[in-house]
């Protein structure tokens, strides 16, 4: 788009400065008068054939500015210029580029008054300036003289303010003229197009940055509530403590191996805070049981699951996975899991890293009914049942997590509320590289 509008914009200056030379050089009417003004035209066409590409080319503003008020002194043969942007909270004139001026402060500051607003906006042509109009267009208080400015071109869009061109003297200090000012009308219909685009995109990222500051506020107040949401899912009995907020930290650390985007690390984490907010409906009897559960006691165990469900999908969340994330964490590739027996293709990646996550800190914790598995153990039967049951890629991740605490290169521990890792990187570089064989089936690449 930006190189169509470039050609464009050349097309149509091209055409008509060869369109005004054809006119000049075939009116029988070629006195002086008129050669100097078309002369004077088919300058401000060339400076607007040239102006297109800089208006449109991928540059900073600022650089822009000096293209287009560089033109405007070509345009009106000024010596002397300052281009000044409008802002209306507070009516303000802000210069982003000036040349020529020796008293110029850097940047200059005009505050308006209604009454000045109205006039420039009001305005339909360059004006001339002289002691008795410098204070129906411009204040006083600010930080530069107005007296500095012989001429000046309110830049409208539509009815719009959105900056000036304020011209100082001339070679000569010759007074502007009509043909000069219907040139300077001519460019600046351009460069108030350019101005009022700059400011737009001002706009929209200054409420991009306010937005975003509000997500991470939003982000961060959602996180301190949901941990403290999470103690409370794992109260129920001592040997799960800190369980919600251990697969909330894990999933959340898989994901960033996984280079996700950090909106959707956040979501991890926050559905790992809530992946068991189901079980506060589960008898507390069954967390403490010492032996396995039977048919029915399992039953009412898993329908924590589908109970969670219910809950969090009346609340709502910055993320929208974490209903099914609640529903699905005990679903496994092969069918095997829990409620619904989804297979690998029907379970998203946020509900496999959380039930990798879920499952990595139930095998590394004590539970009623037997001791705790080490880490190496751990990540053994883990890489043993992908992928069958878990997903390749977040094992992987899995592993690269463990491996950066072991070499010391973690910023936070991944097992930073945990005892030390009893296992060597040369370990886990060994139970990838067995992951690597298995998902290749065994087969072996030449290099």
């Amino acid at each position: 788009m930006r190189r169509l509008c470039t050609k464009l914009t050349n097309k149509f200056a091209n055409w008509l400065r060869d369109t005004l030379f054809l006119l000049w050089y075939c009116s029988p009417q070629r006195v002086t008068v008129q050669k100097d003004n078309f002369r004077r035209l088919l300058r401000t066409v060339e400076a607007l054939s040239d102006l297109g590409p800089e208006m449109t080319a991928e540059r900073e503003f600022p650089q822009t500015a000096r293209a287009m008020l560089s033109a405007a002194l070509e345009a009106g043969g000024a010596r002397e210029g300052a281009l000044f942007i409008y802002s209306d909270r507070p009516s303000l004139l802000t210069s982003i580029t000036a040349t020529g001026f020796t008293l110029m402060p850097e940047p200059a500051v005009i505050p308006l008054l209604p009454k000045h607003v109205h006039a420039l906006a009001s305005a339909r042509q360059p004006m001339i300036l002289d002691p008795g109009s410098y204070d129906f267009f411009l204040s006083a208080n600010g930080n530069v003289a107005p007296e500095l400015f012989k001429c000046i071109v309110a830049l409208k869009v539509g009815s719009k303010l959105v900056g000036i061109i304020a011209l100082g003297r001339r070679d000569g200090d010759s007074p502007y003229d009509v043909a000069e000012l219907e040139a300077l009308d001519l460019l600046c219909h351009y460069v108030a197009l350019a101005i009022h685009n700059h400011s737009l995109t001002q706009t929209l990222a200054q409420r991009v940055s306010e937005n975003l500051r509000l997500m991470a506020s939003l982000h961060g107040f959602y996180d301190n509530a949901l941990e403290a949401f999470a103690t409370a899912i794992d109260v129920k009995h001592v040997n799960i403590h800190g369980h919600s907020l251990r697969v909330g930290k894990y999933a959340a650390a898989i994901g960033e191996a996984m280079n996700m985007d950090p909106s959707e690390v956040a979501a991890l984490r926050s559905a790992g805070y809530l992946h068991d907010i189901g079980k506060v409906a589960v008898d507390k009897r069954l967390f403490g049981k010492p032996s396995a559960l039977d048919a029915d006691e399992f039953r009412e165990m898993a329908d924590h699951t589908v109970v969670g469900h219910q809950i969090v999908s009346g609340v709502q969340f910055p993320w929208p996975s974490i209903p099914e994330i609640v529903r699905w964490h005990h679903e496994r590739s092969d069918g095997s899991g829990y409620p619904d027996g989804l297979l690998a293709e029907d379970v998203t990646m946020p509900v496999r890293i959380v039930g990798l996550a879920d499952t990595f800190d139930a095998m590394t914790s004590e539970r009623p009914y037997r001791e705790r598995l080490s880490l190496g153990g751990t990540l053994s039967e883990i890489v043993r049942l992908t992928p069958l049951k878990f997903d390749s890629n977040t094992v992987h991740a899995l592993l690269l997590q463990i491996r950066r605490d072991t070499v010391g290169s973690n910023r936070t521990p991944f097992l930073q509320d945990r005892a030390g890792a009893d296992i060597a990187a040369a370990d886990i570089d060994q139970l990838a590289a067995s992951l690597q064989h298995k998902m290749n089936h065994g087969r072996l690449y030449l290099t």
